[in-house]
């Protein structure tokens, strides 16, 4: 029975409780799930282009700074499981404008999220099916909308066998790929690694390429954060968190790496075969029969995966807020089944107003998408920070420690900062930058301008769950 999870009710607010109506195989599933989507499939071919089987460095980089975030944000969640994750302990640690404006960054990401899934979808479904592309589209929104108002285990169970498909798919091609470069694959033209450094060397493009691929390696891996903010809704959401973030290293080492390697040893990194998709391009080296036809469905279940989960994020997001009175009432408004309908309805609703965008002022469009482009960058910076902070205050952690503190932290916020200046040299680049800064800019000036009109009230508590309670946060860890 799903049990609900009490909090502080915003004024006006009958019912502000969520459920832990999420299983523990759901969760795994969800973490597992959470970094693999369209960009693994497809874009990774974008990686490949720009630097060449040195693109492996690229993710390797890449893989290394989302693990050193994901062992930050657990060290905070296991102590403190919250809906509202790293915005929350931002809000304690940083201040509340802190976590005011990181908390809608990140709601505006996974806002835009959900048309971006939906039209790749919908360009699949509607080639297969012969229908305009935006029907199938918001034909998707709505179903996985309906679904996560109905109750969270909605979303859970739709997460769980949409990770499961992608994971069966993903060993597979590992599989196929083994064979294939043992020479034991039937039919396949591929055989071999050769491919990483017989057409031009291992890094053909030079090694600044490599920082180019970076930037697409790093957002291919958006999502890991996502168990955090969904184990709060679990029956163990510390065990679940700890279970997740010691898991992290594999699953980013097999899945991307172990893929990429496969990818740039069995294809050429300039074979206009790529432009298909990566993923693609190694199985038609395969004679797989019918790879077209298997990547479709293998893309439109990672996308539909990428879609439910944005859904459930922007609204568990905009619910943290509301809790904390940075966002309106009727977000922590929560249904009998401990859904807030209202903040999924919300950010469904501006979702299907930017896939309306996209075929109806697609310039419009391409704006509001290249205003999202370096949010994942300063979440990160924010986690990290946060960490830092926190950690400098509170008590030391015993389940989960960031490792090598504070070094590690402080080489992760340089890194960090150094991958939004690569940002700015880049052309191709320069857009999202701005364009992200700018809001972020308008979000933290709203943010002190609130902290200072309203104060910094206390946080809403976590949400309780089965495992003992941590020792609370001395005084001078509650934000100012």
């Amino acid at each position: 029975m799903q049990q609900p999870s009490p909090s502080t009710s915003p004024p006006g607010a009958r019912n502000t409780a969520l459920t832990q109506g999420l299983k523990g195989r759901q969760i795994t599933m969800i973490s597992i799930g959470g970094v693999i989507g369209a960009g693994l499939f497809v874009g990774s071919s974008t990686a490949v282009a720009a630097a060449g089987p040195a693109v492996l460095v690229s993710f390797l980089l890449a893989a290394a700074l989302v693990v050193l975030v994901m062992q930050m944000l657990g060290e905070m969640a296991v102590a403190h499981p919250d809906t509202g994750s790293f915005s929350t302990y931002a809000d304690r640690a940083l201040g509340r404008w802190a976590g005011f404006s990181v908390g809608w960054l990140y709601w505006w990401f996974y806002v835009l999220v959900i048309p971006i899934e939906a039209i790749a979808a919908g360009e699949v479904i509607g080639s297969l099916v012969a229908l305009p592309s935006w029907i199938p589209a918001l034909a998707l929104i709505a179903v996985l909308a309906g679904s996560n108002l109905l109750a969270v285990r909605n979303y859970g169970e739709f997460e769980y066998w949409f990770a499961f498909l992608k994971v069966i798919a993903i060993l597979a091609f590992l599989v196929l790929g083994v064979l294939a470069v043992l020479g034991l694959l039937p039919g396949s033209d591929a055989g071999g690694v050769g491919h990483l450094w017989s057409d031009g060397g291992f890094a053909p493009q030079g090694w600044t390429a490599v920082l180019a691929g970076l930037l697409t390696a790093m957002f291919s891996f958006q999502g890991s954060e996502i168990v955090t903010i969904a184990a709060a809704e679990s029956e163990e959401p510390r065990k679940n968190i700890k279970k997740a973030v010691r898991a992290v290293v594999w699953r980013l080492g097999l899945f991307y790496i172990g893929s990429i390697f496969f990818v740039v040893s069995l294809v050429p990194w300039d074979s206009d075969a790529l432009a298909d998709g990566s993923y693609q391009a190694v199985l038609d080296r395969m004679n797989i029969p019918g790879a077209g036809r298997i990547m479709d469905v293998v893309l439109v279940v990672a996308v539909s995966s990428c879609l439910n989960s944005a859904i459930y994020t922007a609204s568990r997001m905009a619910f943290s807020l509301a809790r904390r009175g940075d966002a309106p009432t009727a977000f922590a408004a929560t249904s009998a089944s401990g859904v807030p309908r209202f903040a999924v309805a919300a950010s469904t609703v501006i979702g299907i107003a930017a896939v309306i965008a996209n075929y109806v002022l697609p310039e419009v469009f391409t704006y509001l998408i290249a205003s999202s482009g370096a949010i994942a960058l300063m979440m990160y910076l924010v986690i990290a920070l946060t960490q830092y902070a926190t950690r400098r205050k509170g008590p030391r952690p015993s389940d989960v420690r960031m490792w090598g503190f504070p070094y590690l932290t402080l080489a992760t916020v340089a890194f960090i900062a150094g991958v939004l200046v690569l940002m700015a040299v880049l052309p191709e680049h320069r857009l999202e930058l701005w364009l992200s800064l700018g809001l972020a800019a308008v979000l933290v000036g709203v943010g002190v301008l609130r902290q200072r009109r309203h104060g910094a009230q206390p946080s809403a508590p976590a949400p309780v769950d089965a495992d003992p309670a941590p020792a609370p946060l001395p005084a001078d860890a509650v934000r100012r």
